[in-house]
């Protein structure tokens, strides 16, 4: 036990030497499925790389990934091989559109949604390890308010929550803000209104969600994009491309870009947590 513990310490400081500049971390989350998280995790990312930035997406859906899948890459190998000592994680990175690098996770595996303690430690020794450097990491959670999920966004400097207009997709945003400002201590997020059929919608499922989050919970919010629903986002989807390459001008891509160009402002903290390995300590030891 204490061997492990060394070795985790080890591999942080390694991990801060190596990142003195920080990374930003943003966790993409949304509470209810379907709200089109990972597209607005996928398209940011891309529309970040466009504009140079070197961009990490941490497919942390563990048990169902699909990050590979909707941008049509062929993965041999995922987290699970590294976590079972196949491997380094700097070997599963696959490339994406603009330079991104992903992480892809497993899919159909219940293991991998309940790692264990020794698990957990691999964990954070695989992203110590990390070679490939990068200046933005964008964790694409799971739906719901599984202990992962909550991990995940407890860990960000960022929670980006991702809702639309309808009452279970409000519903279930408010349940999973509700559990990170109550239980684990964290109180600003931005709101991404997902698929609205007009800015003033956007503005108006925002207010639908403060007015009940003003009401019950001492929290900060801020809607940082209103991406309007989009016939050309389908069309990209089916042809296993994000909407931002296929697609660069079409209304719902221009609102990913100003996204992307808004999240590159978004501070880094001064303080450990602007470095990826109080991301990952955090992640683990909550």
């Amino acid at each position: 036990m204490i061997n492990t513990v060394l070795d985790q310490a080890s591999g942080l400081r390694k991990m801060s030497q190596n990142n003195n500049n920080g990374v930003k971390v943003i966790a993409v989350t949304g509470g209810k499925g379907g709200v089109g998280k990972t597209n607005v995790s996928l398209n940011t990312a891309i529309a970040l790389g466009q504009q140079g930035n070197r961009v990490l997406v941490l497919d942390a859906d563990l048990g169902l990934a699909n990050c590979d899948v909707m941008l049509g890459l062929r993965v041999e190998r995922n987290l699970s091989h590294v976590l079972s000592g196949e491997c380094e994680l700097d070997e599963i990175l696959v490339e994406g559109p603009a330079g991104i690098k992903i992480v892809p996770a497993t899919s159909g595996s219940q293991s991998m949604v309940e790692l264990s303690p020794s698990e957990h430690a691999g964990l954070i020794r695989a992203f110590s390890e990390l070679n490939t450097e990068f200046d933005i990491l964008i964790v694409d959670t799971a739906a719901g308010i599984s202990d992962m999920v909550l991990s995940f966004s407890r860990a960000a400097q960022d929670v980006m929550v991702v809702v639309c207009d309808e009452p279970t997709s409000i519903t279930d945003a408010y349940a999973l803000i509700k559990v990170l400002s109550r239980e684990h201590g964290v109180y600003k997020f931005k709101i991404v209104a997902n698929m609205v059929r007009s800015m003033r919608e956007g503005q108006e499922l925002f207010a639908k969600l403060s007015k009940v989050t003003d009401r019950f919970l001492d929290i900060s919010m801020e809607l940082v994009a209103t991406v309007p629903y989009d016939e050309n986002m389908r069309k990209s989807t089916r042809r296993q491309k994000v909407i931002v390459e296929l697609f660069p001008n079409s209304p719902a891509a221009l609102a990913f870009k100003t996204l992307a160009t808004k999240a590159v402002k978004w501070p880094i903290p001064n303080q450990p947590s602007g470095h990826l390995e109080f991301f990952i300590e955090k992640l683990v030891n909550g």
